[in-house]
């Protein structure tokens, strides 16, 4: 990647801005937050959604950021004990949480699969605007009539189409937007047809201070880089590690400059883990008081459960791997994103060689499989802040998309400790540049020109 500053102007060449962004992801029930400590909040409760939001807001995070939860996961068949209380629908806590900020983005997961465009252009249109400018969708798809059975259409999406079907839907809402002629209005008519709908709609609200909503996407194949490459403006990446992570962005700015959009049209910000004190060695000390406390007995049992696809509860967590095979040969879409696909008993062979090799027990092979080893920054404040003002110097990444391991405290220490010395450093923000979403990104703003919807700076298209 090349950095110099005749680059600023050429859109083909990519320069790094020298700076970090951070951003939280608040999940659900999952492996990697402990929800049993004594400090454990609660993840459906709106104190724990402020009290997140307003300590990432202080420390000048650019994002909030929602996942979705279309249908429980399931369990031997059964609702996931461990996973029964869900998630509140992303753009109603977001509305809420608008309220009580000013300035932190505000990132919806809403799914192309389950929603209309033109309802849902118009509900993140409202987000966007009573926000003053604040609101994202992070672009997901979903195929499979499991998660369909919880609406009208069921999964009629063939797996192969469901890119082609996102795109369609995602340049529908483009244009939806880019429909008012200013900011005030008036609309124009748009009309699509298509192979899974017909949208025939006249928009009923004008743009916000951004424009329009900033779009956030996280598939990691090849067809989802090409989608982030065409559609997105920034992409939640599954490669922190710095040499990944450089690869990553070679692979992205040739994707997204053969879609004709400029090398820096599109951000990444890796999923991430961090587990800080003022110390390596205390780091390291807490690194395993969490690792205790994200997996039990309990919770490792049931890991294994989802693959094997029978009850283990008579077999020891500080035992070894059980020695019976797996009934099931694949593991399907109910046991959740994390466990679909696997090939079982071919994975519990190799898994059992692994742990007999490595001299793990239950409880400590599971917890490696699910501890974000390869996402998690563990290390003094002053440590980490040196080895992420690297990935800024290069150009790696544009920031971190944090999922704390505690709720609602889990970014105290980040906000405390780390975001100044990072500032200290010269790659963190030491204020919001602006009070918009798509301004604190550094983004361009799209601005219509007759019927192609340009930005203010290098061409992006729409």
């Amino acid at each position: 990647m090349t950095s110099h500053s005749s680059a600023k102007s050429d859109p083909t060449v990519f320069t790094p801005s020298g700076t970090l962004q951070f951003g939280i992801f608040f999940q659900g029930v999952n492996s990697g937050t402990i929800w049993k400590a004594a400090e454990s909040g609660s993840q459906t409760d709106f104190e724990s959604f402020r009290r997140l939001v307003q300590t990432a807001e202080r420390g000048l995070f650019a994002a909030f950021f929602l996942g979705e939860g279309l249908r429980l996961r399931e369990h031997l068949g059964r609702p996931h004990a461990l996973d029964v209380v869900g998630r509140p629908d992303a753009q109603t806590a977001l509305a809420a949480l608008a309220a009580v900020t000013t300035n932190i983005g505000l990132v919806a997961t809403q799914n192309t699969t389950y929603n209309d465009p033109a309802d849902l252009a118009h509900r993140l249109a409202s987000l966007d605007l009573i926000s003053g400018g604040r609101a994202a969708w992070n672009i997901v798809t979903t195929d499979n009539a499991w998660t369909g059975a919880n609406f009208r259409r069921g999964g009629y999406l063939d797996h192969a189409d469901r890119y082609k079907h996102a795109e369609a839907f995602v340049e529908t809402a483009k244009r939806i937007w880019d429909s008012w002629e200013t900011p005030a209005g008036p609309a124009r008519h748009v009309r699509h047809e298509g192979q899974h709908y017909t949208v025939d709609v006249t928009p009923r609200l004008p743009r916000s201070a951004q424009y329009r909503p900033v779009l956030f996407q996280a598939g990691d194949s090849p067809e989802g880089r090409d989608f982030a490459a065409r559609q997105a403006d920034v992409i939640f990446s599954a490669h922190p590690k710095l040499e990944k992570a450089i690869e990553f962005r070679t692979d992205l700015v040739a994707r997204t400059l053969a879609a004709g959009r400029p090398a820096n049209a599109v951000q990444i910000m890796p999923a991430s883990e961090f587990i800080l004190a003022a110390t390596d060695q205390e780091a390291r000390a807490k690194k395993e008081w969490v690792r205790s406390l994200q997996i039990g007995p309990q919770q490792a049992l049931a890991y294994l459960e989802q693959f094997w696809g029978r009850e283990l509860s008579g077999y020891d967590p500080d035992g070894p791997l059980p020695e019976i095979d797996p009934v099931v040969e694949e593991t399907s879409e109910t046991r959740g994103s994390g466990f679909h696909g696997a090939k079982a008993r071919q994975l519990a062979d190799q898994w059992r060689a692994e742990a007999k090799d490595k001299g793990l027990s239950i409880r400590q092979f599971v917890s490696a499989k699910t501890s974000r080893m390869d996402a998690t920054f563990t290390g003094s404040y002053s440590a980490v802040a040196d080895h992420l003002a690297e990935f800024a110097r290069v150009g790696a990444v544009d920031g971190f998309n944090i999922s704390p391991w505690l709720i609602p405290t889990g970014l105290d220490d980040i906000v405390n400790h780390l975001v100044p010395e990072l500032q200290e450093r010269g790659v963190y923000p030491t204020e919001y540049r602006g009070t918009t979403l798509r301004e604190n990104l550094g983004l361009a703003t799209p601005v219509r020109s007759g019927d192609a919807v340009t930005a203010t700076g290098p061409v992006r298209h729409a």
